[in-house]
């Protein structure tokens, strides 16, 4: 194969996964090429929650601060949500994904701003990488891989053509992924034959009928005759721009349909509107059913495309970029081993496919059997007994949604045990899931002192830091080690010995070292060099 530029990674698309990952690649000392169609972010308010964890990566990205001056409703607006029966402005309410119930679990705080915000923020900071190279307005045309590697063409807007040469190629090419398909990666679809519709408009009427829910940001109307699917609304900025979602007739069209007043129905009010958008998408999931073909590998809405319930879809991709990208880099670095690609795939495919049926398609399944079940024109009374036990469940759902990988082959999570979305937050650590923040008697919190290869976090653990040492010195492993007691508050750990991730998972605990504990074992399995 004959190439004109060659690199370790080319990226196939720019958006927030794709900038992401190669923004995580480069800080790790790999060069990548990242192929993105659009010239400039495409101005559609999707992928807005951001959750703490997603914030993390955007501080070791060195991108938190942008960020967060990025956003586009004051700080102190809040960002909740809130789920209304019948229409916005009906009697029955409650409080929705209240994603400060797992503030303590996490490093940083959520954040809430349209996407094509994030991207900028992204594109920006990816350009003060060296190892980056951004080539904005190419479209990939052509994937073909060997042993050896990969390859793209790619054309520009001019026509001119050029052929990119890689040890691996990611795919981050969106839901209708031109990798994913050349690749020959197989998807497992679930199709509930229902037509959205995605409008984007100007009021400011709006904003003022709902001062009386003040610090909400989305809004989520249950209706009886929608069955389960929801019509839902969510500010892009708090003046009087808003995008709304809502399921409509299979033969809707943007010429045929009265969308204004769907709006006014839904809110229960009539409103201001000005139409700047009318799309429309099908309520679908599709799970690709392995994230890697050889050389090729798929991430984001490539690897898994759900409705946009929850906010699930932007964290979930940016999750894989992190996971992928330190497993790339320890193998182009030769630290990692042979099974430490594949893990990639076994932790991240399970963990979305219980993220879409446990959560995302969950809630249309919960909501539905809510809305069949109870009327409060029929059963008031057991209509709002019902509606308080739904407030609860919010909140439990907050606290479940807690991506692990316990079933991983590189981790040692509990025999039998799964990869999935469904945990809970604990301070204990624990194999397989994500370390929650502590301070450190230094004054620093415990992420600030995390390597950019894995940490062993010694607490009153004898010399066992210095066997871990000595391990990774001889294997050639990046390791830092954290050495502390085992008070104020690091106690919570419920182990003196904590070998974390560069992705701020935990591979292993425990008190001390001996031979079911080998320092040497521990450090090879957790790279991928042993099985």
């Amino acid at each position: 194969m004959m190439a004109d530029t060659t690199a370790p990674v080319v990226i196939v698309g720019g958006g927030p996964v794709g900038i992401g990952l190669a923004i995580d690649l480069g800080l790790r000392g790999i060069s990548v090429i990242v192929v993105e169609r659009h010239l400039a972010p495409q101005p559609i308010p999707k992928g807005q929650n951001l959750t703490q964890r997603t914030m993390e990566h955007f501080h070791f990205w060195g991108a938190e601060d942008a960020l967060r001056a990025a956003r586009t409703i004051p700080r102190d607006y809040g960002m909740g949500g809130m789920t209304a029966y019948g229409t916005l402005l009906g009697d029955y309410h409650h409080d929705w994904l209240q994603r400060e119930l797992v503030r303590p679990f996490y490093f940083t705080d959520n954040e809430r701003l349209p996407q094509y915000a994030t991207e900028a923020v992204l594109r920006q900071r990816a350009a003060e990488i060296d190892k980056i190279e951004l080539k904005f307005g190419w479209t990939c045309t052509a994937l073909r891989q060997d042993d050896d590697g990969a390859e793209v063409d790619i054309i520009d807007r001019a026509g001119n053509s050029r052929t990119l040469r890689a040890e691996f190629v990611i795919g981050c090419d969106g839901s209708r992924s031109l990798v994913r398909e050349q690749a020959g990666i197989t998807q497992t679809r679930s199709d509930h034959d229902q037509l959205m519709v995605l409008l984007v408009f100007r009021s400011t009427g709006l904003h003022e009928l709902l001062s009386r829910y003040p610090g909400k940001c989305f809004y989520n109307v249950l209706h009886p005759e929608l069955d389960g699917y929801w019509k839902f609304f969510g500010r892009v900025d708090l003046d009087s721009t808003w995008f709304f979602h809502a399921p409509v007739p299979s033969e809707t069209s943007r010429d045929n349909f009265d969308f204004k007043r769907l709006l006014h129905e839904a809110a229960g009010a009539e409103f201001d509107v000005e139409l700047e958008h009318v799309g429309f998408w099908d309520l679908r999931f599709a799970v690709a059913d392995d994230y890697r073909k050889g050389r090729v590998f798929i991430a984001g809405d490539a690897a898994h495309s759900h409705p946009p319930y929850g906010g699930y879809g932007i964290n979930s991709g940016l999750e894989d970029a992190v996971n992928l990208s330190w497993k790339l880099a320890a193998h182009l670095q030769g630290w990692g081993g042979a099974a430490l690609l594949n893990s990639y795939s076994a932790e991240r495919q399970p963990v979305f496919a219980s993220t879409a049926r446990d959560f995302i398609e969950q809630s249309i399944f919960t909501d539905r059997e809510f809305l069949r079940r109870h009327d409060p024109a029929r059963d008031r009374a057991g209509f709002e007994a019902a509606w308080h036990e739904r407030q609860s469940g919010a909140r439990a759902e907050v606290n479940a949604f807690e991506p692990n990988y316990e079933g991983s082959p590189i981790v040692w999570g509990p025999p039998g045990a799964a990869s999935s979305a469904i945990g809970n937050h604990a301070y204990a650590a624990r194999p397989g899931h994500h370390l929650t923040p502590a301070m450190l008697s230094s004054g620093r919190n415990v992420f600030e002192a995390l390597g950019r290869g894995l940490t062993l976090i010694a607490l009153d653990a004898g010399n066992a830091a210095e066997r871990f040492a000595q391990a990774a010195a001889a294997l050639r492993i990046p390791l830092e080690i954290i050495s502390d007691t085992a008070g104020d508050g690091r106690e919570r750990y419920a182990a003196r010995l904590i070998l974390v991730r560069p992705d701020q998972f935990v591979a292993w605990v425990g008190d001390d070292v001996s031979d079911d504990a080998d320092p040497m074992r521990l450090l090879q399995r957790a790279v991928g060099r042993t099985g």
